[in-house]
């Protein structure tokens, strides 16, 4: 890659920031941050890459085996839901749907450590490779259930869920410590809404924030109710 099209990347990354996400009430000093130092671009597949920076959700795995495309989430609905989980250098966050790496990256910067749990094998070694050849060294990126989180290293200050669920497991929502947020969107198209879960004295309430319409994770479907 030439000095011209690191300088583009940079250049578009900042346009990016300014334009798509600042629009959007982000004022978080971090997420801008970090937004304008992880290489979208690096995440995306080849003849995606002139097109990291273009306001849109980007494919970077096809639909298979029953389940969704995976996508990297637009970049505005993203900071937001970043925005919205408040993560600091102390938290431990748990990032479920980890896809090709590009929020896990965005978390390594926000956050102390990350564990990010993915379904799809060939994602997770994608996202390994990646996240470990750029520097993010904080980020831990295990292949298992989305829907089972990750027990092994609960509990976690912060569960950042990275797509569209119709449900949460309370398998995930009983890995949040004490004073933890699971940050979601519930829902699918245009009606689906951002949640913020805190729990509190052991239980666990939301509230929503916002509208927005994000891509689907496989899985976090409700049992089909029969009716006779």
């Amino acid at each position: 890659m030439g000095r011209q099209d690191m300088m583009d990347y940079a250049a578009a990354r900042t346009k990016m920031v300014d334009n798509q996400i600042r629009t959007t009430d982000v004022t978080s000093h971090s997420v801008l941050t970090a937004f304008l130092s992880v290489p979208r671009e690096a995440f995306v597949p080849a003849e995606l890459k002139p097109l990291a920076y273009i306001d849109e959700d980007m494919k970077v795995a096809p639909a298979a085996n029953g389940n969704p495309a995976r996508y990297i989430m637009e970049p505005s609905p993203l900071a937001k839901l970043l925005q919205l989980a408040a993560i600091t250098k102390d938290d431990l966050v748990l990032e479920i749907g980890c896809g090709a790496g590009y929020a896990a990256a965005l978390l390594s910067l926000l956050a102390g450590s990350v564990v990010a749990v993915e379904s799809d094998e060939a994602l997770v070694l994608r996202a390994t490779e990646k996240l470990s050849s750029l520097g993010y060294d904080n980020v831990a990126v295990v292949a298992g259930s989305l829907e089972a989180g990750y027990p092994a290293e609960a509990p976690y200050d912060v569960i950042f869920v990275n797509g569209a669920v119709e449900h949460l497991p309370e398998a995930l929502l009983g890995q949040l410590r004490e004073g933890g947020r699971l940050v979601a969107v519930v829902g699918y198209g245009n009606a689906s809404r951002a949640r913020l879960y805190v729990k509190a004295g052991g239980t666990v309430s939301f509230t929503e924030y916002f509208n927005t319409s994000v891509k689907p994770l496989p899985g976090f479907r409700k049992a089909a109710e029969f009716v006779f």
